[in-house]
């Protein structure tokens, strides 16, 4: 027979058992509601925006809405800063086109010009060009993912003591790793075409813009990697309406091809090509561009080489300026 402090610890603990039992978790760790609650809010993350679609809120804001236009390229919308030439009669339009990180007012090149051109007669009409990589890369087929033990179960032990190998005795290992390699390489490709589609498209839609001005000279002038996406537009478009290109520190973006010199050097329109010879790698890209255009007998190809004036950016950006207008002004005296 217990005592009778024995009972009573025995009753408590016989009225606690229950309890503790219903206040179990389940054994996965989850409730099914707690499981519903978490997919839906990850099925409803928005993407984040692309760097120049930022940039382009910002300059919105900032500033005056007569210099802001609209303009379309397919399923897109983009901001372009314009500026009508202060003169009666205007020379035509300058497309700027910026480089890869840089927005339609960058402050190197971009912006001085676009504000400065208006008062040599000139139309200015300044870009934003998406993003690199602001396109997400597709996602990569099933098939080329590891196999998963089926149901979610280990490998068995002596399941894989022995590597697989395909019909040509290469292991399988090396077959996925190969098969991997090319499916990533095929993802950028598809990236970077997705990409040139879409900065070409604006270009066009800009064009598109300029001859509702009625500009009489369409110029495209690309600043940068924006140099490139001028040359690969004409090249690629072959456009009656543009007959002048500017290039401003022209730079091969990343992973496109081919280099400048090869692309430049069939063009058989006006091109004037500025670059800063204090910089040993511009100056020997701008050699190359030089040569290329010389073999292929370039009627009309002009190189002009700028100082780099250190801790003068005014004076840095008054002489470019200065010398595009004196460019601009000697081509429309040529005609």
């Amino acid at each position: 027979m217990l005592s009778r402090p024995a009972a009573l610890t025995l009753s408590v603990l016989l009225l606690i058992s229950p309890l503790h039992a219903q206040e179990q978790p389940t054994t996965d760790g989850a409730t099914p509601a707690t499981e519903a609650a978490v997919e839906p809010a990850e099925e409803q993350r928005a993407p984040l925006p692309e760097r120049s679609e930022v940039e382009a809120t910002a300059l919105e804001e900032q500033l005056a809405p007569k210099e802001q236009q609209q303009l379309q390229a397919g399923d897109e919308a983009f901001l372009a800063l314009w500026l009508p030439a202060n003169a009666p009669e205007p020379s035509g339009a300058v497309i700027i086109l910026p480089g890869d990180d840089e927005s339609a007012d960058w402050p190197q090149s971009v912006a001085p010009l676009r504000r400065k051109l208006p008062n040599a007669g000139w139309h200015s009409l300044s870009v934003t060009l998406p993003d690199p990589n602001g396109v997400a890369p597709p996602l990569r087929s099933a098939a080329l993912l590891p196999a998963a033990a089926e149901d979610g179960e280990p490998a068995k032990d002596g399941e894989n003591d022995s590597a697989e190998t395909d019909s040509a005795g290469t292991p399988a290992s090396a077959v996925d790793s190969a098969e991997t390699a090319a499916s990533k390489e095929n993802d950028i490709q598809e990236q970077q075409k997705t990409h040139a589609e879409r900065v070409l498209a604006r270009i066009e839609s800009a064009i598109g813009f300029a001859e509702q001005q009625q500009a009489k000279t369409i110029v495209l002038l690309g600043h940068g990697s924006g140099a490139y996406w001028a040359a690969r537009y004409v090249a690629e478009r072959k456009p009656a309406n543009i007959q002048n290109l500017l290039l401003v520190a022209a730079q091969l973006p990343a992973g496109f091809s081919p280099p400048l010199d090869e692309l430049l050097a069939p063009l058989q329109l006006a091109t004037g090509d500025f670059y800063y010879k204090d910089l040993p790698a511009d100056r020997l890209a701008a050699l190359k561009r030089s040569q290329a255009s010389k073999r292929q007998k370039h009627p009309a190809y002009t190189q002009i080489a700028l100082k780099a004036l250190v801790g003068n950016r005014e004076a840095e950006q008054e002489q470019l300026y200065r010398r595009i207008r004196g460019w601009l002004t000697l081509k429309l005296q040529a005609k």
